[in-house]
């Protein structure tokens, strides 16, 4: 193992103090345990009239989660141990800290460790008389048919859910109507990776899988989990078109629709290869007469150092185009008002 760091150990609760000494106006904590710091929440937080936004997971993966606090996004996070769940005492700290009596929506990727924790969460909140919804992630078409689409882990795409139900949320809507924008978001995008190395997990110190140097393996999840195809390394275009042909299936996307368009980079990838990715997407996208609005090309979801990328597709009606286009702004994300095209 070969990082930037002092001891394993303090890998996480080092990196959010980091954060948050790079970000004082921005961000303050709000769930501190044995552990250390692992709740943070907006500095304004509660909002008046707001529905809260929280958000979680597994710490290895920024921005995501705690990239996405901040105006017209998330309003909170819990982050556990790097590829682990964040505890339900934490949760409900955050839970607490960003309720304005509005309620709060639970936004996060399906993995069951998250799962119980925040349904727990939920259950004590609730108890307290603040009012939870759930809304969760599960855009990833290479974890599981789609007659099993419930059973799906999220990957990238849940930054659109983010993006969507955070604006809505700005405006001032009800819980319900946050979380039917949050809903309508995760099931318009699918997604899915690819992985051309491993990472390692500091605790661990040593890879979460292995590849050869001339292999690649297609549908792999961002904690290392197995994909669909590996074999050998194949061009650019090769590898966007085998994952755009199954995402675009799996909706289905069709001639007269529009989209958004993520490429996301898992880590160690180089942005130049993102966009020689993207140029293979467009090109496919308009060739099947599928209009795109805006596309996002960087790192929004990674997996520690992991050499890869994955491709999510969002399909958008007016509401959502709207509300995709909406200004928002974290210290790891700015979009200013997008004119319309």
């Amino acid at each position: 193992m070969k990082k930037i760091l002092n001891a394993p150990d303090a890998y996480v609760d080092e990196m959010i103090e980091g954060i948050l000494a790079a970000f004082p106006e921005h961000l303050k904590a709000a769930a501190v345990s044995e552990r250390g710091t692992r709740g943070l929440v907006v500095a304004g937080a509660p909002i008046e009239g707001k529905v809260g936004i929280a958000t979680g997971g597994g710490s290895g993966h920024l921005p995501l989660f705690l990239g996405y606090l901040g105006s017209g996004l998330a309003d909170g996070v819990a982050v556990g141990d790097v590829f682990s769940s964040p505890s339900a005492q934490e949760m409900l700290e955050v839970t607490r800290a960003i309720d304005s009596g509005s309620g709060v929506l639970y936004l996060y990727g399906n993995y069951g460790g998250d799962v119980l924790n925040f349904d727990m969460a939920a259950e004590m909140a609730e108890a307290e008389g603040i009012r939870v919804a759930t809304a969760l992630g599960a855009d990833d078409v290479a974890s599981a048919p789609l007659d099993e689409r419930e059973t799906r882990r999220g990957i990238a795409g849940i930054f659109f859910a983010y993006k969507l139900a955070g604006a809505k949320a700005s405006e001032g809507a009800s819980l319900e109507d946050v979380k039917r924008i949050a809903d309508a978001a995760a099931s318009n995008t699918r997604s899915m990776g690819v992985a051309l190395s491993p990472c390692t997990i500091p605790a661990a110190g040593v890879p979460t899988f292995a590849l050869d140097d001339d292999e690649m393996e297609i549908g792999m999840g961002i904690h290392g989990e197995r994909g669909i195809d590996r074999g050998p390394l194949k061009t650019a275009d090769e590898i966007v078109d085998f994952m755009m042909e199954r995402i675009q299936a799996d909706l289905p996307y069709e001639a007269g629709d529009e989209v958004a368009v993520l490429v996301n980079g898992l880590g160690a990838t180089a942005p130049s290869e993102l966009y020689i990715m993207y140029r293979r997407a467009a090109r496919v996208l308009d060739d099947r007469g599928i209009r795109i609005h805006r596309a996002f090309v960087g790192e929004y979801a990674t997996s520690m150092e992991m050499k890869g990328a994955s491709i999510s597709l969002l399909r958008l009606d007016a509401e959502l185009r709207g509300l995709l286009d909406a200004p928002c702004y974290s210290p790891f994300l700015l979009q200013q008002v997008h004119e319309p095209s």
